[in-house]
């Protein structure tokens, strides 16, 4: 008895270390996510006090900023606490409220980041393309599809909670089929018709989205290339600056929506095998989350590493100099 009784002593502490374990990690990566698209909010909300403007593409990485933080946060926090036994805190108004939030960043963040690449392609066309017309027009529209972004997924997301069932996962579930875990809640789905609407006003945007930015990353790329062969042989002192500076942001452009696609796939896949394996184990849950969080946390990073504006500023009180006006990148 005294050595059954040891076994399961060591076995309960192997698991609240393994809890303490990855609600630190959970934790970490949701402090760093925030701190970091923290900062670059901020930084972009100084450049339109300073200069009464902010260039499209910034405009909409701001945005792009927020819907990370929202992924962060409905994602990153309540994880948190689940790993780190503050269950209690989930009612069943809670649960409803993270998967809400979780589901409007997720969109906002795919539809931003196409926006994202489908106007640096054709910012970036040649005049005499057939995207002239566009050319001229796209910055009107910005705004305009940065608010059908907005108003989509923030009314369409408003149906789920009549259709799906989220409980907290402390509660008994014995005469209840569980179709989704979510570590700390789990959904049930009360109608066969969620799965049509959801397919119908979630997945086909997304998969639209996806096709878009894979489209306009193809884009991209063969213009670059042609621009490339355009300028080979010319040298380098007699290349425009400008043309330079938009070069530079397109390949920055391209390796965040590469980075995107990249997670954002790996996400979806994990996520169905969540959804759609009985009782999944919390291994699978846990990666689940840390690789949805991972994008958004390093998203800022990316950016201000490629947005020399950043770093001056930041750092410039260290320096004890005043910031010179630089082009960033992005």
């Amino acid at each position: 008895m005294i050595v059954v009784h040891n076994i399961k002593e060591n076995m309960y502490d192997r698991l609240a270390s393994g809890h303490l374990t990855v609600g630190i990690i959970f934790l970490s990566q949701t402090t760093v996510g925030i701190v970091g698209n923290f900062v670059l909010l901020y930084h972009y909300m100084s450049l339109y006090h300073t200069e009464r403007r902010l260039r499209f593409t910034r405009l909409i990485l701001m945005h792009l900023t927020i819907a990370n933080s929202l992924v962060i946060l409905s994602e990153g926090v309540p994880q948190t606490l689940a790993a780190l036994g503050l269950k209690s805190f989930f009612t069943t108004f809670a649960c409803k409220l993270f998967l809400y939030i979780q589901r409007v960043g997720r969109g906002l963040s795919i539809s931003s980041t196409c926006l994202l690449s489908v106007f640096q392609t054709i910012t970036i066309s040649p005049m005499n393309s057939c995207w002239k017309d566009l050319k001229v027009k796209a910055p009107k529209y910005v705004g305009f599809s940065i608010f059908l972004c907005w108003n989509h997924y923030t009314f369409i997301n408003l149906v789920f909670p009549l259709y799906v069932l989220y409980m907290p996962s402390q509660w008994s579930t014995k005469n209840i089929t569980q179709e989704g875990d979510l570590g700390y809640c789990f959904t049930i789905h009360q109608e066969a018709v969620t799965i049509l609407l959801y397919a119908v006003l979630i997945v086909v945007p997304e998969v639209l989205f996806s096709v878009l930015m894979i489209w306009a990353s193809g884009s991209m790329v063969f213009l670059l290339h042609r621009h490339k062969q355009r300028v080979q042989h010319i040298h380098s002192t007699n290349v425009s600056p400008r043309s330079s500076a938009e070069s530079r942001a397109t390949q920055s452009i391209l390796v965040l929506v590469s980075t995107f696609v990249s997670f954002h796939s790996l996400s979806s896949i994990f996520h169905v095998s969540v959804a759609y394996t009985d009782n999944p184990s919390l291994w699978l849950v846990n990666t689940t989350v840390v690789i949805s969080v991972c994008f958004p946390t390093v998203c800022p990073f990316f950016i201000m590493s490629r947005d020399y504006t950043l770093p001056r500023r930041c750092f410039s009180w260290i320096q004890n100099t005043k910031s010179c006006s630089v082009t960033g990148d992005i």
